[in-house]
């Protein structure tokens, strides 16, 4: 007898930004619980690499556009549950903060209140503040008022720097201990940030959309020890086994640095290495400590208020960043 591999859910949920490195993971964690999962994204060829995450037929691509509502009203088609992952790190020729997170946000939320949808995440992140002298913290406010505005029952998630074998975080620091001599230490290093893993903020949002939690809460993310910018770059060296000089650089140089690093990356039209690329907008998040909040923690509103134990970054992390090592992943081990 023939097995059926196909999903008997007739649930569906659909995810847009979901080809992306949270996308993976969610996508991965809500067909195990049982979903059907629509990929909405710009281009659906680069989300067919998880198809087989979930059961044959269980997941699949669509196209979809924030600018064009009739695309997202079209992925929406049938679904119980939406969420929205789309978000930018930095700017890019048009897509830009205000474009991607704040206006693609609420072209998002009002196409889920035109389905009628009952169940809804928005992914923004811990320091979304619309007084912040950042860009990129002021749309991620635009965006959560939009989201609430169009859509009370929704949940928004504010985690903070997601680490994971595809970030763009230790990733990023391990690549350039490979290539430079020294790591800078913007504003000394002092900023504290509360490094989140990426399964459990999937597994945030799939309990959400389960219909644990609060309707309308906003959950601040954040895994189980604070560190600091000097600690983690210390850990990344370690870890990679590359000595190197962690320098401090003052807010204002780093800013400086940073402006010039755009007006290069620009010039090259975007082909300068992200390893050298930092800009003055994210020299500004680094002024402010990037941790869950002591509100958050009394109400519940965090990892542990939905029972999910956090994943350390030292059982995590080492895994994927042994790469980086001198002679490679396996650089230390020996015949017996």
């Amino acid at each position: 007898m023939m097995r059926d591999f196909s999903s008997s859910s007739d649930r569906i949920v659909t995810v847009f930004g979901g080809s992306g490195f949270i996308g993976r993971h969610l996508v991965r964690a809500l067909a195990r619980e049982g979903w059907r999962v629509r990929v909405a994204t710009r281009r659906p060829e680069l989300a067919y690499h998880l198809q087989p995450l979930g059961k044959v037929g269980q997941i699949h691509a669509v196209q979809a556009n924030i600018r064009f509502p009739e695309s997202l009203a079209a992925a929406l088609s049938g679904a119980e549950a939406a969420v929205n992952l789309v978000g930018i790190l930095a700017e890019t020729g048009k897509q830009s903060f205000d474009r991607v997170q704040a206006q693609g946000a609420a072209a998002v939320a009002d196409a889920v209140k035109n389905a009628g949808i009952g169940k809804f995440v928005h992914m923004s992140a811990i320091g979304a503040d619309a007084n912040s002298a950042s860009a990129y913290a002021r749309s991620k406010a635009l965006g959560e008022a939009a989201v609430l505005s169009a859509t009370p029952h929704a949940n928004i998630l504010r985690p903070s720097v997601v680490f994971g074998p595809e970030d763009q975080f230790f990733n990023r620091f391990a690549s350039m201990a490979r290539l430079m001599p020294a790591l800078p230490l913007i504003g000394g290093g002092t900023t504290r940030l509360q490094p989140v893993y990426v399964g459990d903020v999937a597994a945030t949002a799939s309990r959400l959309l389960a219909g644990e939690g609060r309707p309308g809460a906003v959950y601040e993310l954040g895994g189980p020890a604070i560190r600091t910018m000097r600690e983690l770059m210390a850990f990344v060296l370690a870890v990679t086994k590359r000595p190197r000089v962690l320098a401090p650089i003052s807010f204002g140089l780093a800013s400086t640095i940073g402006g010039i690093t755009e007006l290069a990356n620009k010039a090259l039209l975007g082909l300068l290495p992200a390893e050298f690329v930092f800009t003055r907008d994210q020299v500004e998040l680094l002024k402010h400590d990037n941790v869950v909040s002591a509100e958050a923690e009394a109400e519940g509103r965090t990892l542990k208020g939905l029972g999910i134990t956090p994943e350390s970054m030292e059982a995590i992390v080492p895994a994927y960043l042994h790469r980086y090592r001198k002679g490679g992943q396996f650089a230390d081990e020996r015949l017996a």
